[in-house]
């Protein structure tokens, strides 16, 4: 895929960006910065984000910042941190610098006793209760607090002590001074400090005090010099509190804050906190599971960084609601792989086939290429022999002219290898098949005989050099489409289907794969050796997906 393709469409944020610097607006530079908050794992909502923060200032020969807005110990680690920093990587980006909010605590700190100095900040005693019942509703304006007409020195004195420790979590907060009666309920004197005796993991128990997200991101966003700070919409509404923190403190930098619709993936849920709880409750293996829309669930389960990207691109940049179907970002997979994933053969569920006028101890290579287009994959070679397994869903022992699979006294051809025809079967004690006894026709190779009708052509692996491996079958994590909007408990939504393990073999050609390597299993979809499970005695192949929406189907007829 070329840097050109990768290019979003036009939209309004390139629209508004284009227009500043053709103004020479900022002296036409273009600086961006993405802010995660080191609290969990990046997901593919907060991939639409990357893209477009670090596409965007890469499109104009900008910047982007990497920050990571740490100002909430209680919830952050070193551990989500590392994680968002190696995912932004592999998609592909390289941000010019990293930021931590907790670089800046000191100014932070300054800039809240300017706000005392000038009148517009005060300490306030009301618990938590109090003052969300003083703040009001969207209907009813708040209510000023007593102690809002504490004096500057009061309030100086009463800020200072909070820093140096002497009092209890949650006694006291600093809020600004805006006003109570706004219909915007984040100008209602919002809170920018509060007390927490919590070792922190950048700036250890330096501080006892840490600044709030809202108050913290604008004044990083100046002295970073953004100039076009993108965020989802649930940030729309506090655009005015980001404004007035900036205009009140009059910094040489005021960037402009542009709001985009988040993203909503279809049999998934993109809360931070609801994935969390899902990892936490041992409901999914970790925050890298392959059901997980996160970056690093969708990287092990075989997403490439391309298409990812290229999702991102054809989802487009809105204000509107962005409710996106699961076969979307399916498509942007199967588009990267068609070329380049090697073809191979894979059997799910083996059932062993003996043709029985094969010679016995032999066995020949049949000399089959790893792509049908593409002759720079090269080739390999695919052993043979008298016994070999195929998929038990590619026999019937009665079929109508539909099925095009092997039935009983029919013919199919085995892939890149002989016409073979079912004659007898054996079963276990509850009935189900665990061989078929067949005949081939020697001179099948490749080539159909002519006015011989074949029924279809099925995949095999050779049962005397099958690799034995285990082959995970992914399914949507949900049974609705957007869990998020249903009235039941999303827990209570999951799929018990979503993962089922199969005990499978492959053509020992695998056997040379490693961690991450791609293929595409013939007529069964596409796969990936799982980076944390699969080792050289036991391999472990995730699907990515199918090769056609199976699940789309199966939803049609449900």
């Amino acid at each position: 895929m070329t840097e050109e393709t990768e290019k979003y469409p036009s939209n309004f944020i390139r629209s508004i960006i284009e227009k500043d610097v053709q103004s020479g607006k900022n002296a036409g530079n273009v600086v961006t910065r993405f802010p995660p908050e080191p609290n969990g794992y990046l997901h593919i909502g907060h991939a639409k984000a990357i893209c477009l923060s670090f596409g965007m200032a890469k499109e104009f020969g900008g910047s982007t910042y990497l920050r990571f807005d740490d100002t909430n110990p209680l919830k952050e680690s070193i551990e989500f941190m590392e994680s968002m920093k190696e995912d932004i990587a592999w998609l592909g980006f390289e941000w010019l610098e990293i930021r931590n909010a907790s670089d800046y605590f000191e100014q932070l700190y300054q800039f809240a006793e300017q706000f005392i100095s000038e009148g517009l900040a005060y300490v306030d005693s009301l618990t938590a209760d109090e003052i969300r019942e003083y703040r009001g509703t969207l209907k009813a304006p708040g209510k000023d607090s007593p102690y809002r007409s504490r004096t500057v020195e009061e309030n100086l004195d009463m800020f200072r002590r909070m820093r140096a420790g002497e009092f209890a979590d949650g006694e006291h907060v600093l809020r600004l001074k805006i006003d109570m009666a706004s219909p915007n309920i984040n100008l209602r004197d919002p809170a920018i400090y509060r007390i927490r005796h919590v070792h922190h993991h950048q700036t250890g128990d330096a501080w006892c005090i840490y600044p709030l997200y809202d108050y913290t991101h604008c004044i990083s966003d100046s002295l970073e010099g953004i100039t076009h700070s993108l965020c989802d919409l649930g940030f729309e509404d506090h655009r005015p509190l980001y404004d007035w923190v900036l205009d009140n403190l009059k910094l040489n930098c005021h960037p402009q804050q542009i709001e985009f619709s988040r993203l909503n993936l279809q049999y998934t849920v993109m809360s931070k906190r609801k994935l969390k709880q899902l990892v936490e409750e041992n409901m999914v293996s970790g925050w890298d599971d392959p059901r997980l829309p996160t970056i690093a669930g969708l990287r092990r389960r075989g997403y490439t960084a391309a298409s990812i990207r290229d999702f991102c691109r054809r989802i487009g940049v809105t204000k509107s609601d962005n409710n996106v179907e699961l076969a979307s970002l399916q498509s942007c997979i199967r588009d990267d792989l068609e070329d380049i994933a090697p073809r191979v053969m894979g059997v799910l569920n083996p059932v062993k086939v003996v043709i029985e006028n094969y010679p016995e101890g032999e066995t020949e290579n049949l000399d089959v290429a790893n792509h049908p287009k593409d002759e720079s994959l090269g080739s390999r070679q695919v052993p043979f022999s008298r016994e070999v397994y195929i998929d038990a869903e590619d026999f019937r022992e009665e079929a109508n002219r539909k099925y095009k699979r092997m039935v009983m006294g029919g013919e199919v051809r085995l892939r890149h290898g002989y016409v073979i025809k079912a004659n007898e079967v054996e079963k276990d004690a509850n009935g189900k098949i665990t061989l078929i006894r067949c005949t081939y026709d020697p001179e099948t190779l490749g080539k159909n005989p002519e006015g011989r009708k074949v029924r279809g052509v099925i995949h095999w692996v050779a049962a005397e050099t099958a690799v034995p491996a285990e082959i995970r079958v992914y399914e949507p994590l949900f049974t609705v489409d957007f869990p998020d909007a249903s009235d039941l408990d999303y827990r209570d939504l999951l799929n018990e289907e979503s993962m089922r393990v199969k005990s499978g073999f492959v053509e020992p050609s695998l056997l040379s794969a490693t961690i991450e390597d791609r293929f595409q299993f013939e007529r069964e979809g596409y796969f990936c050796v799982d980076r944390k499970d699969s080792t050289p005695e036991n391999m472990v192949f995730n699907r990515i997906v199918g090769l056609r929406d199976t699940w789309a189907k199966i939803e049609q007829k449900t």
